[in-house]
């Protein structure tokens, strides 16, 4: 797909764009109602493809739950664990908790964690269906009060029955960068694993306890903006970390259920060393 259909989804669904702005600019870039018609379902998300893994899938106990006070989410463990096992956070996108990342949240279980994907939603009245919607309700979220939820999560996870005591986190996009934050917020945090997520600035880099790996997408011009000086900072720091560039990628490359964006080859080499790095860090580290 052109980049300029791509670069105007994401300033959709990044930027202050209305639904009718976003339509009538990708109307007058596609040359015609039926061409944007036509390319609309290619840059949206398809949630019918979402499921790689059945809710129901007899490998797992998997179910929409709350771990604590206002903790709600979706909890995914081995059916049948062969011990207590490392808890990690799925933060999702600007989206809320959709299939898509519950699928994710289930991918990781079958890799042996205790994942639990929270809807920062829930407060306030949780994730709806209308992803417009979400949006919308993502942005009324004040970022300290995002970060007091990700630590009252890390604190519930360590203490929960099927998890070891370490705890890490993995997010995509606004969870990508959610992830820097709780890890600049809280010495508990034992690795973190951002997808394309915005970086924290520089003076709270000192702050951070976690190993980090950092997934960012060549193509992602908005994000990859804050690379150099979150990597001078941490090195700076002596912070244990990783970044990985994926050649040709789009930001959300990690999302199959995108037609535009999916970019599989890196999607699956991300994900392998997403596992491998959490399983170092919070396994061989337990």
């Amino acid at each position: 797909m052109d980049q300029k259909y791509i670069d105007l989804f994401d300033q959709f669904t990044h930027g202050n764009m209305g639904r009718r702005g976003f339509l009538e600019r990708l109307t007058a870039l596609a040359g015609s109602a039926a061409a944007a018609t036509a390319l609309l379902p290619l840059l949206e998300n398809n949630y019918a493809v979402a499921e790689t893994v059945a809710a129901d899938d007899p490998r797992l106990t998997a179910s929409d739950t709350e771990i604590g006070p206002g903790l709600k989410g979706h909890l995914a463990t081995p059916k049948q664990p062969a011990g207590k096992l490392p808890a990690v956070i799925v933060i999702h996108e600007n989206r809320g908790l959709n299939p898509h990342i519950k699928d994710v949240t289930r991918r990781l279980a079958l890799e042996g964690f205790a994942a639990f994907g929270p809807d920062y939603l829930a407060p306030i009245g949780g994730t709806p269906e209308d992803s417009d919607k979400a949006r919308e309700m993502i942005g009324t979220l004040k970022p300290e009060d995002v970060v007091a939820h990700s630590k009252a999560i890390v604190a519930a996870l360590r203490k929960h029955e099927a998890a070891n005591g370490k705890v890490g986190a993995i997010g995509f996009c606004w969870g990508g960068g959610q992830v820097n934050a709780l890890a600049a917020n809280d010495p508990a945090l034992g690795a973190g694993v951002a997808y394309y997520g915005r970086q924290v600035d520089a003076a709270q880099v000192p702050n951070i306890k976690a190993a980090l790996m950092l997934h960012y997408a060549e193509a992602d011009e908005r994000i990859n903006a804050g690379i150099a000086a979150y990597e001078e900072a941490l090195k700076a720091n002596g912070t244990a970390y990783e970044i990985h560039m994926y050649k040709g990628a789009q930001h959300a490359f990690n999302n199959d259920s995108n037609a535009a964006r999916y970019n599989k080859e890196a999607a699956d080499l991300a994900w392998t060393r997403t596992v491998e790095f959490l399983k170092k860090h919070l396994i061989a580290a337990a």
